[in-house]
């Protein structure tokens, strides 16, 4: 049976003072003085400001070229393809807190005939909070039929690392969700957990038959663990899923996720912890996943795409990445199961997300933190 959206979520929103990757806290993620170095040499693309938002965390286009963007505090956005006009289709009472947000938001794969839009939040519930998944219908420029789907446990105290990216399998049976550790370490390897793992979950956010864990007793939504913050999620062409993560200090991966594999947290990484304690890095034998790419100094990825389109041929089957605290837009070049760096352009202002426009175009989502309102950028081939 779904859970009631409302009966998940406290009725007030929680203000917060910002999106805290990348802050003064030395316990948060990234912080700024970690940034990677850009490569010098002008972009090979020209940056058009189609529009701008507070604090948005997600994009997402529509098949009539419209999109929906998701703010920090929970307002979900029906925005023009020009983007001169917005709408509000839904307000959410999220727990805005912290790294708290209404998150991702992804046409389901039926959309044109179901419209139906799968989204993520945090939440505030008995004993702490969490990362959930829902779902609704997008019917007169109003999201209707909020349900809630799926709510990874355990419930726990603090305002970050909730996670919540989404990505549909090819063949549209299933979703792919991502649920961070918390901040609490441990439960990336805790079997009962589903936090710091990536799930595998019917389109209703059952757990999915034939996930590869549950006879092993983990949870039956659990596709791969060992995981800290997962703030990317795509497919490429051949079927490959691709995730990438923040590590502590150091460490950001970018990893392809395979199932029922255990991918370190916290007891492999390139990183280090914040109050310098060393952490074993990845080495052959240690029983654990190491990650295709790794960042030290870190580039703090935020949202991940792979480009499918024709704007950019040179591109084609490559992994875009926003950066936060790097305020840089990377490039993976991904062939086949492998992936090294690339290219990583200096925008000028944290990148929340990237994506692909139905002309081919990259739109890139800065985050907006501080005050300053976040521009969605439309990136085009330099002539």
């Amino acid at each position: 049976m779904h859970v009631s959206l409302l009966a998940l979520l406290p009725v007030a929103l929680i203000a917060c003072s910002g999106n805290v990757e990348a802050s003064s806290d030395p316990a948060s993620d990234n912080v700024a003085t970690q940034a990677a170095t850009m490569p010098a040499g002008a972009k090979p693309f020209t940056e058009t400001v189609i529009a701008d938002f507070d604090s948005p965390w997600a994009l997402a286009f529509l098949p009539d070229r419209r999109m929906l963007v998701s703010e920090k505090d929970g307002r979900m956005l029906l925005v023009s393809a020009d983007g001169k006009t917005k709408s509000v289709i839904a307000t959410l009472p999220v727990d805005s807190a912290g790294q708290g947000a209404l998150m991702d938001i992804v046409p389901a794969p039926g959309f044109a005939q179901n419209k139906q839009v799968y989204f993520s939040y945090s939440a505030a519930g008995d004993g702490g909070k969490g990362v959930v998944l829902a779902r609704g219908v997008l019917a007169d420029d109003r999201l209707r039929q909020i349900e809630a789907l799926f709510r990874a446990g355990p419930l726990v105290e603090g305002n970050g690392h909730y996670s919540g990216r989404i990505a549909f399998s090819p063949d549209g049976k299933y979703l792919f969700f991502t649920a961070g550790d918390r901040q609490k370490f441990t439960p990336a390897q805790d079997k009962q957990a589903t936090l710091g793992k990536v799930l595998r979950l019917t389109l209703d956010g059952k757990p999915a038959p034939g996930n590869p864990l549950a006879a092993q007793g983990f949870n039956p939504a659990v596709w791969s663990y060992g995981h800290r913050n997962l703030l990317g999620l795509a497919f490429d062409a051949q079927g490959n899923l691709w995730e990438q993560e923040m590590g502590p200090k150091g460490g950001d991966e970018v990893n392809l996720i395979r199932p029922g594999l255990n991918y370190g947290w916290p007891n492999a990484s390139n990183g280090s912890h914040y109050d310098g304690r060393d952490i074993p890095d990845h080495k052959p034998g240690d029983g654990y996943e190491p990650p295709k790419v790794s960042w030290n100094p870190v580039i703090s990825p935020g949202g991940l795409m792979i480009y499918a389109g024709n704007r950019f041929p040179q591109w084609k089957g490559d992994a875009f990445i926003g950066g936060l605290s790097s305020k840089a837009l990377v490039r993976v070049d991904l062939n086949g199961t492998e992936a090294r760096k690339g290219d990583q352009w200096d925008m000028g202002a944290r990148i929340r997300d990237v994506a692909e426009g139905p002309d081919g175009a990259i739109y890139v989502l800065e985050d907006g933190r501080e005050g300053s309102q976040g521009r969605l950028i439309r990136l085009d081939p330099r002539s």
